[in-house]
């Protein structure tokens, strides 16, 4: 099996993690974590350097990641626990009372893999940059990696960060924007319109590459582009076009999945569509 063959049946397992644990607790958010599935394993299964154990809070010479828009939390979760960073089996704990997996990831309940507190949205890509010219004070060559929604990027904290990171040539830093267009209350251009965002990070100094991050080849070959853009003196992002809901067509498109736990019947028409590959926890 080539490899981007592999990543696809990773996330599609990663799907099935998702919805899974989702309803089983009745709550969650699927519609985003499904649409960045594809993202989240290519990140953590081809395109980090990183050493899931032992777990390193500093993240030293190896590539680190934040996720900055926290409530998707389950696509993290999962992704973490099948490239090894805690067992698979405690995903059946997501968001139960004293669980190590909260709603939104938390570094207080010590789950390996977590590094800041997230789901307050717009403080990701500072708390990357901070990263960044730390390894940089350090002498360490790795990157670090950032994931936000478009909707987040509504925070005025997010372009706070843009400029104090073109102005400090942050060049070790790839953050990656969710372009699917919606969020919590419907389309982002109806909620609060984003103009051009490509434009928009160009004039704030940031060197932009575009992709398909539902398309496994694109995110990779796209990766790799932005990889070999780093040391130039300018820091990089990505905008990641996604389908909300990717992988099950009731959920896909549409806001109302943001933040919405399937019924029984809706879970088993998710998983009748996606393929169970590593085995379900």
């Amino acid at each position: 099996m080539d490899k981007i063959q592999e990543l696809k049946k990773i996330a599609s397992q990663v799907r099935r993690d998702i919805v899974r644990m989702v309803h089983e607790k009745n709550s969650g958010h699927p519609g985003g974590s499904l649409g960045c599935a594809d993202f989240m394993t290519a990140l953590y299964f081809e395109i980090m350097d990183h050493k899931p154990q032992p777990f390193d809070m500093d993240g030293k010479n190896q590539d680190v990641f934040f996720l900055s828009n926290g409530h998707i939390s389950p696509v993290w979760y999962s992704v973490l626990a099948r490239s090894g960073y805690f067992p698979v089996e405690e995903l059946k704990t997501f968001r139960a009372i004293d669980s190590r997996l909260q709603g939104h990831p938390t570094p207080a309940e010590h789950l390996e893999g977590i590094r800041i507190a997230s789901g307050s949205l717009g403080q990701g890509l500072s708390v990357g940059l901070g990263a960044a010219l730390a390894k940089k004070l350090n002498g360490d060559k790795h990157l670090v990696y950032t994931l936000h929604g478009d909707g987040e990027l509504q925070e005025g904290q997010i372009w706070e960060a843009a400029l104090f990171g073109a102005q400090h040539k942050v060049d070790n830093l790839i953050a990656t924007v969710d372009y699917n267009g919606v969020q919590i209350d419907g389309p982002t251009e109806k909620v609060m319109g984003l103009g051009n965002l490509e434009a928009k990070w160009h004039a704030f100094g940031w060197k932009v590459f575009t992709t398909n991050g539902n398309d496994m080849d694109a995110l990779i070959k796209t990766h790799q582009e932005a990889k070999a853009a780093t040391g130039q003196g300018q820091p990089i992002v990505i905008l990641m076009k996604t389908e909300m809901g990717q992988g099950v067509d009731f959920m896909m498109g549409t806001h109302k999945w943001h933040g919405v736990a399937p019924n029984d019947e809706q879970l088993a028409s998710a998983l009748s569509q996606l393929e169970e590959t590593l085995k379900d926890y």
